[in-house]
């Protein structure tokens, strides 16, 4: 037997949990997602995707690394956290559903991918837009979202499309990337972004 259920009732399960920002988006707005990363992909009768956001500690950017990284480890973790207790909340109600975090995912030409594009389905959801640092902007938290989301069969009302603008290509963000990986506008430089990120540098991780 399944209890109603609506899409406050389900952000409200998110803002229960912890989560500082809720979105929803509807499955089948996925169709441009490569083949096998789409929700339905995922869990068969998906029919809703709700996104889950907080905010990373900015006093971790300034930081050391080892003090990044480890609050990145946290963060990881809480969000996977967060979506385990909506999506058994939403089990309980009846439905079908399915935490994703940002960990984990498919390996696929060298690189490690989300089950889902967890900015990308925030952008559905509502939460924000992807900038020209390929990251999502939300207008309250700026890219500091992070991220985490539960699958559903439940037909929920989706959120609409964030329409502000927050990026007006002045290319600051382009100019400062080490490697550059925004230097093409239609495509990230994940590989060199990674080799970047993880070099050491007087025996400290970056």
């Amino acid at each position: 037997m399944t209890n109603d259920l609506n899409s406050e009732t389900v952000k409200g399960y998110g803002s229960s949990a912890g989560a500082k920002a809720v979105g929803i988006a509807a499955s089948k707005d996925f169709h441009l997602a490569p083949d096998g990363f789409r929700p339905a992909d995922i869990m068969e009768g998906c029919l809703s995707v709700i996104v889950l956001g907080s905010p990373f500690p900015r006093e971790a950017i300034l930081g050391d690394t080892t003090g990044y990284i480890d609050i990145r480890n946290a963060m990881n973790e809480r969000m996977g956290e967060i979506a385990k207790a909506v999506a058994k909340q939403i089990k309980s109600d009846g439905y079908k559903a399915r935490d994703i975090s940002g960990m984990g995912g498919k390996w696929v030409d060298g690189m490690t991918h989300g089950h889902i594009s967890l900015k990308h389905a925030a952008e559905l959801a509502g939460l924000g837009v992807i900038g020209r640092n390929q990251l999502l902007i939300n207008d309250e938290y700026g890219s500091l979202l992070w991220l985490s989301a539960v699958l559903t069969d439940a037909a929920l009302t989706p959120d609409e499309k964030a329409r502000y603008s927050v990026c007006d290509n002045c290319s600051i963000c382009v100019e400062m990337c080490p490697s550059k990986a925004l230097d093409d506008p239609d495509s990230f430089g994940k590989k060199v972004c990674s080799g970047t990120m993880f070099k050491r540098e007087d025996g400290k991780g970056r």
